[in-house]
């Protein structure tokens, strides 16, 4: 696979050390570039399994460090703590190929349609609203991905007016915002979702909707 240029982000994304316009201009570009996609991919499924083994894995070199002195206790005991970590990395890699993770990571990436542009990722539904409304809309709704996903929804009237996050796949419009929204306006919204890791998984096409007059 080839190596894109942007690939040294990735690790500053999941850090959360980018601004965020630094962090919208990478997702933009990572979710649309199959190496970075497939990097970042396999960056999350082994932070994940560091935080689910990593605990137990130094537990275990611990363990071998108290026990008789042997050639392989000597040499564990006198690695410093970053040789630690890279072999407790190296451990949680091995666990995941044991596993049969890295060959499931290797499957084709998921493509969908946005905008007349091939999107590599999940493609997210918007289910409320999308047509034309009567009145300005109270709550906005869609698809549901699982547990652990954190959704930021952000509605536009040209330029960015509202953007927020939440863990529930509905929200409430503020009345601040809902006061400011004007009769026979086209307002337009989107929706990603974020993984654990602070990923993005899956964007939704960004949906249209006029209010035609206030009850």
């Amino acid at each position: 696979m080839r190596k894109c240029k942007n690939e040294n982000l990735i690790d500053d994304y999941l850090t959360d050390r980018l601004t965020e316009s630094q962090r919208e201009e990478f997702e933009n570009h990572y979710f649309n570039c199959s190496p970075c996609f497939q990097k970042m991919e396999e960056r999350n499924e082994l932070i994940a399994v560091v935080k689910a083994k990593g605990e137990s894995i130094f537990k275990e070199l611990e363990t071998e460090t108290s026990r008789p002195s042997t050639f392989v206790n000597r040499l564990v005991s006198s690695l410093t703590p970053k040789q630690w970590a890279v072999a407790a990395l190296s451990a949680c890699a091995l666990l995941i190929i044991a596993l049969g993770v890295a060959p499931s990571l290797k499957s084709p990436t998921p493509q969908f349609m946005i905008d007349n542009q091939v999107v590599r990722g999940g493609s997210l539904t918007l289910i409320s609203p999308v047509i034309d409304m009567q009145s300005i809309p109270t709550e906005f709704k869609w698809d549901n991905l699982g547990e652990g996903v954190e959704y930021k929804i952000s509605i536009y009237n040209g330029e960015l007016l509202w953007t927020e996050t939440t863990e529930s796949n509905s929200i409430s419009l503020p009345d601040t915002i809902k006061q400011s929204m004007k009769a026979g306006e086209r307002y337009s919204w989107e929706v990603k979702a974020f993984s654990k890791q602070g990923s993005l998984i899956a964007v939704s096409s960004r949906v249209q909707f006029k209010i035609d007059s206030h009850q």
